[in-house]
């Protein structure tokens, strides 16, 4: 009779997996691959074709549906460890942001918005390669990197409802802070039980990491065109 082992979720990833579940090293690396290349494949078809169709939205509900979403997707991600509903978890975080998206960028040069994107690329491949290379360190940079996004979040909602212009310096630093998140959460990705929900699970994270640091380089970059 096969033995059932119990499991736990900490920071939506299983511990505790019996050994016959897990994936190899490549096999596993290649799923998250796969599953952040198919995010960004939806965020770039909506982006192009699903602009005028948000745009008719009422601006309460878009916004209602994102935060509903992106939460509801998350909780699913965080406390399921079914690669499937894992997976279900993903889309919802996926799809909210490629709507918005698809509005923000709709106004944006193209030249802008693929130096974002090629820029976004080297830094999430660079931050990877070194959380390889230094696992350990990356590792400890998850409490002064989550104390470091808190301040951001309370600072930009003072100033949004102050009125306050964040300087050009802002962005980067809040750029670097989403670049640290990649390297964290890609080393947190190496030091778990190499199942396929994990590979999901991580790819909600890192997903979330990159698209906020592709934003946060492209408002530079639309500054510096200004």
């Amino acid at each position: 009779m096969k033995r059932m082992q119990s499991s736990r979720k900490n920071g939506g990833l299983s511990y505790g997996t019996s050994p016959t579940d897990t994936m190899s090293p490549q096999s596993y690396n290649m799923t998250i691959g796969i599953i952040l290349l198919y995010g960004f494949i939806v965020n770039t078809i909506m982006v192009k074709y699903c602009a005028p169709f948000f745009s008719a939205w009422n601006p309460i509900v878009l916004i209602v549906a994102y935060v509903v979403c992106c939460i509801l997707g998350i909780v699913m991600s965080i406390s399921s460890d079914s690669p499937l509903i894992s997976f279900i978890g993903y889309n919802l975080v996926v799809v909210p942001i490629g709507m918005v998206l698809s509005l923000g960028l709709e106004k944006v040069k193209a030249s802008s918005v693929l130096h974002a994107v090629l820029v976004t690329a080297f830094v999430t491949a660079g931050m990877m390669i070194m959380a390889g290379i230094w696992p350990t360190f990356f590792l400890k940079l998850g409490r002064v990197l989550f104390y470091a996004l808190l301040l951001v979040v309370i600072v930009e909602i003072i100033c949004c409802f102050a009125g306050v212009y964040m300087p050009t310096i802002w962005d980067a630093l809040v750029a670097a802070i989403f670049a640290g998140y990649i390297g964290y959460d890609w080393a947190k990705a190496q030091h778990v039980p190499r199942t396929l929900d994990n590979a999901v699970d991580s790819c909600v994270d890192l997903y979330l990491d990159i698209v906020n640091l592709f934003i946060r380089l492209l408002d530079l970059m639309s500054d510096s065109d200004d």
